[in-house]
């Protein structure tokens, strides 16, 4: 018996996914009108955002907007600031100058490298050396970034930046002058940057964005000001603090610009929301910390996906409506209300070790930084894996978000 051919509208549904399966990353990311890499703060751990950035360069998909907070915003900066052939060299730069501890630290520090080299690796051997890289950060600081001061800030009153910080960050300054070109970001227009940052005597987040206004050192440093450890940026008069105070992922503010386009958009966070009951003091310090600074991805993608009903809504009104039932002041005030533009969500969570605890954002070390980064190139390269994950979602869905740890897989890097 000859068996009936399949309805016309399967067919090409059928042809269109093996389509997008065949497709190459690059190819399907070119099908959107913004494609964004948005950075999340957490200090030492940024390393990671890196390896997931070298990822996508290697598969030939170049973000137009970077947006950052705290730590996220210097690698955001240093990507916007330099030519794509360049990037992953000026960010490379970047961490292995910043990850050389200043000081006393810095012998014991190629001591203690030399000393893993001959030995086997093993979990209590890295938790060592994790939390001799944060004591010597707290202790001594780390090159090209921080410095501590050298009186307490318990013996000022005069609300300058000695009374109110435990660290100089001015060392930062001259850092960010050497790998980002920010004339280059107030230039090229083509390409996007922005960083937030929390406005002190308000308590307001705020964005500095390349789109609206130039980009300084200063913006990025005020948003990684953390108190107490920096102290407040002045910027124009008013003084700014790590925008991770507010909100330490810079989501909202690519999913709420306007005009709203269609939007490729890879979200990498250093803080995962979920993880296990703290069996330990220590455990409560690091869990209390994954809480504060995880991203609330899910809240804020119900949020779009509402107002994208919404948007269909009213798009399907104002078309049924008879012609000149709407006079034209209404009908362009409507026009933002009734675009259709979708949203996928590409999203990576940096996935904590077993050796790793509360002190994680702060245990620099250029054994731990290039951990952090091929653990990004790895999960960057696992989710490259799944093209579908990059196809644009439908019309009437609106966003979509992928995250390859939920499908468990694992991969050993490419050689």
């Amino acid at each position: 018996m000859k068996r009936a051919a399949a309805p016309r509208s399967a067919r090409l549904r059928a042809r269109t996914a093996a389509q997008e399966t065949a497709a190459s990353p690059a190819r399907l990311a070119e099908a959107y009108e913004s494609v964004a890499l948005v950075l999340q703060g957490g200090g030492a751990l940024g390393s990671y955002q890196c390896g997931v950035y070298e990822a996508l360069h290697a598969a030939g998909i170049q973000p137009r907007w970077f947006a950052g907070t705290s730590i996220g915003a210097i690698n955001a900066a240093i990507l916007a600031g330099n030519a794509p052939e360049h990037r992953v060299e000026r960010l490379r730069g970047f961490w292995e100058l910043i990850c050389q501890p200043l000081g006393l630290a810095a012998p014991v520090a190629h001591a203690v490298r030399a000393l893993l080299g001959w030995l086997p690796p093993a979990h209590a051997l890295d938790a060592w050396a994790n939390s001799l890289g944060a004591l010597g950060a707290l202790a001594f600081g780390q090159q090209g970034f921080f410095r501590p001061r050298a009186v307490s800030p318990f013996l000022y009153e005069d609300a300058s930046a000695q009374a109110t910080s435990f660290y100089d960050a001015t060392p930062l300054r001259h850092t960010l002058e050497r790998f980002v070109d920010f004339e280059r970001i107030n230039r090229d227009k083509s390409v996007r940057l922005a960083v937030g940052a929390t406005h002190v005597t308000s308590g307001n987040l705020r964005w500095f964005d390349s789109a609206r206004e130039a980009i300084r050192p200063e913006h990025v440093m005020a948003s990684g000001a953390l108190p107490p450890a920096f102290a407040a940026v002045e910027i124009d008069g008013e003084h700014y603090w790590d925008g991770g105070l507010v909100s330490n992922t810079p989501l909202d503010h690519v999913l709420t610009d306007q005009p709203r386009r269609d939007s490729l958009v890879f979200q990498v966070d250093l803080w995962s929301a979920r993880g296990e009951l703290p069996r330990t003091m220590m455990d409560v310090f690091e869990r209390q910390k994954d809480i504060q600074y995880s991203s609330r991805t899910r809240f804020g993608t119900d949020h779009i996906a509402h107002l994208h009903k919404l948007h269909h809504a009213l798009r399907d009104l104002v078309a049924a409506l008879p012609p000149g039932r709407i006079d034209a002041k209404l009908r362009r005030a409507l026009q933002p209300l009734v675009s259709d533009r979708v949203f996928n969500i590409v999203h990576l969570i940096y996935q904590s070790k077993p050796f790793e605890t509360q002190f994680k954002d702060y245990a620099f070390g250029l054994g731990t930084m290039r951990g952090h980064w091929a653990a990004g190139l790895l999960d960057m390269q696992n989710t490259l894996a799944h093209p579908e994950f990059l196809a644009m979602p439908a019309r009437s869905v609106g966003i979509a978000t992928h995250d390859v740890h939920r499908l468990g897989v694992t991969r050993t890097p490419a050689s």
